[in-house]
């Protein structure tokens, strides 16, 4: 390719993404780099950490440490390709945008729905979650008004502006960080001053089955509960379009979360297994629990309930602010109602907001309906979809290095190390994870649930570029660039 040829490119390329930051203006840019870091962490840190923990550690036995650094790998590979990208285009379509900018619409489409949809089910069962917290308190009054209550609440931050939905997350997502440093430190504590005879300490690794009690199988599923656990990282990405200075803020902010989650989940696991032995975890109670009944701590299980409570608050917060913008983005592009994309004169999509609530109307009669496997068939769902976006923001960094290098674009102050391997060892692990829950019967709903849906969501998109004329033209063009 000629000199010319190269700048011509470029200025199409540039025009592109351009046309599709310019049509998702509007959101107000109120969001620190403070409350960046902490919508990330706030995100990630939920019931997959208090309460999958559990369930981890009795798949794979003390090799869950190594599940979970296994897992922490692909989420640091992911924020490396995230934060370049995000860097790059800052906007609230974020991996959406960058999927139909920079592989084609069918990318754009898939995604931005995919992780929409699995959003929409994570808010169902995080506000269903909050009811069974809350009768440890209030045994006599009845789930439904609990959903009502807190829905209606988190629903009134997100709709009222950036600033204010910033500052909740913010505020539950330190309550969050005090209590798991608080945990590691009574851990470091007791571990340090137990004698041999108390059965805490490093011999746990090992008693009951060694270090790999079901084998390297049971380590290798734990990733999937991992992955589960870290999901929602990838939020300050969709939180960027709306920050006050996205290229100083996002990178701070992803690296300073990425390694605080890994310290967090990695620490706090290995400490509690040395602490509970590894064949008393379940999903019954939380490990935290178990970890406090064991060093009788008072008020010990209305202090986690508490923390548990405000965990479950927090993702269901950011995942509401999340779901909006992904269904703004979608609006804006063409690929849902006008409506959904118009702003209130607060700068929020308060119509889009509308859109993530279906969630929790849908986990409250599905609970009703079938109590014994909602919870679980709603996880599967959203496991898929949140899955398949890190798969494809892997492949969508691959194409965005690959055509910023050739149009050559302005130097990149955040740049994946290690690109292209990394990008792919990032998609390679998250698609053998996930291929490997098909022989896991815990986790095959995943599949069962996942694969039907991308069938359905690319019929969709078919049915949808028949009265869309004007995309073929779009997608045309980027294939002759």
């Amino acid at each position: 390719m000629t000199k010319k040829e190269f700048e011509v490119r470029y200025l199409q390329q540039n025009d592109r993404i351009k046309e599709i930051i310019e049509r998702e203006k509007g959101l107000n840019k109120g969001l620190t780099t403070k409350q960046l870091t902490m919508i990330a962490i706030g995100g990630a840190i939920g019931t997959g950490l208090f309460l999958g923990s559990g369930l981890a550690i009795s798949t794979a036995g003390p090799s869950v440490i190594i599940s979970y650094a296994i897992g922490a790998l692909i989420a640091l590979l992911l924020m490396g390709a995230l934060s370049e990208m995000t860097v790059a285009h800052p906007t609230s379509g974020s991996f959406g945008a960058y999927a139909e900018r920079y592989l084609n619409t069918w990318s754009g489409f898939s995604v931005r729905y995919s992780y929409w949809f699995c959003l929409v089910c994570a808010v169902g069962t995080e506000v269903t979650a909050i009811a069974i917290y809350m009768k440890y308190w209030f045994p006599t009054v009845p789930g439904i008004v609990w959903i009502l209550l807190f829905a209606g609440l988190l629903i009134y931050v997100n709709a009222t502006s950036v600033n204010m939905f910033g500052a909740v997350e913010y505020w539950l997502s330190l309550i969050k960080i005090v209590a798991i440093t608080a945990f590691i430190i009574l851990a470091v504590y007791v571990i340090v001053g137990a004698d041999s005879s108390s059965g805490i300490g490093v011999q746990n690794y090992t008693n009951d089955g060694g270090f790999f009690p079901n084998g390297l199988w049971g380590m290798w599923i734990a990733i999937f509960i991992s992955l589960f656990s870290y999901l929602s990282i990838e939020m300050i990405a969709v939180s960027a379009g709306e920050a006050k200075e996205p290229e100083r803020a996002v990178p701070i902010a992803l690296k300073s979360a990425v390694v605080r989650l890994i310290l967090f989940y990695i620490v706090s696991l290995s400490l509690m297994l040395m602490i509970v032995p590894w064949g008393v975890a379940g999903i019954e109670v939380s490990p935290f629990v178990k970890v406090m009944e064991i060093l009788n701590i008072p008020g010990a299980a209305g202090i986690v309930n508490f923390v548990v409570l405000v965990a479950a608050l927090s993702a269901m917060n950011s995942q509401l602010y999340t779901s909006t913008r992904m269904m703004f983005s979608l609006s804006r592009a063409g690929y849902a109602p006008k409506i959904f994309g118009k702003l209130s004169k607060r700068s929020v999509p308060t119509l889009a907001l509308a859109t993530s609530v279906i969630g929790i109307a849908i986990a409250t009669v599905y609970t009703v309906v079938s109590p014994e496997t909602a919870f679980t068939t709603m996880i599967s769902i959203s496991s898929f979809g949140a899955m398949f976006t890190w798969f494809m923001i892997f492949i969508t960094h691959l194409a965005f290095r690959k055509t910023w290098n050739e149009i050559g674009g302005r130097k990149l102050p955040v740049k994946m190390i290690g690109y292209p391997f990394t990008s792919i060892l990032g998609a390679a692990l998250v698609f053998s994870v996930v291929i490997s829950t098909w022989y896991s019967e815990n986790f095959k709903e995943t599949l069962i649930y996942g694969i039907p849906w991308l069938i359905l969501i690319t019929a969709v998109y078919f049915v949808w570029k028949k009265i869309q004329p004007d995309q073929d033209g779009v997608e045309s063009q980027e294939e002759a660039l």
